[in-house]
C-alpha cells in the first residue's frame, strides 16, 4: 500500500519558516518524484512544488526564492522549506508520489492527508 505521511505544519507570523517533511515508508523513495500541493479554503489545489528521482525541481512562481524542496533517499523523506511566510500560504499541504514528465513538471499520483500550514499575526 502506497502511505505518505506529511508532517511539519503549524501556526506561523508572518515572515516565519516552517520545514515540512514527507515520509514515504510504503516504498523506495529513490525511484519517484515528489510533488507538494497546496489547498486554501475555497480554493482549488494547486501545485507548489516538485522534486524529481534525479533531483531536478520545479517551483510554481508564487513560491520561487522564498521555499525550497530537497529529498533524502536515505531516509525515505522529502522537505519543503519555507521561508519569508506570507497569509497567502495558509492552506493545507499534501504531498503526493508523482510522475515526472516533459523533465518540467509533475503529475501527482498517490496522495498523503495532508498538514495544515496557517501564516498569521
Amino acid at each position: 500500500q502506497v502511505q505518505l505521511v506529511e508532517s511539519g505544519g503549524g501556526l506561523v507570523q508572518p515572515g516565519g519558516s516552517l520545514r515540512l517533511s514527507c515520509a514515504t515508508p510504503g516504498f523506495t523513495l529513490a525511484d519517484y518524484a515528489i510533488g507538494w500541493s497546496r489547498q486554501a479554503p475555497g480554493k482549488e489545489r494547486e501545485g507548489v512544488s516538485c522534486i524529481s528521482s534525479g533531483g531536478g525541481s520545479t517551483y510554481v512562481d508564487s513560491v520561487k526564492g522564498r521555499f525550497t524542496i530537497s529529498r533524502d533517499n536515505s531516509k525515505n523523506t522529502v522537505y519543503l522549506q519555507m521561508n519569508s511566510l506570507i497569509p497567502e500560504d495558509t492552506a493545507v499541504y499534501y504531498c503526493a508520489r508523482s510522475s515526472w514528465v516533459g523533465g518540467s513538471r509533475c503529475l501527482p499520483n498517490d496522495w498523503g492527508q495532508g498538514t495544515q500550514v496557517t501564516v498569521s499575526s
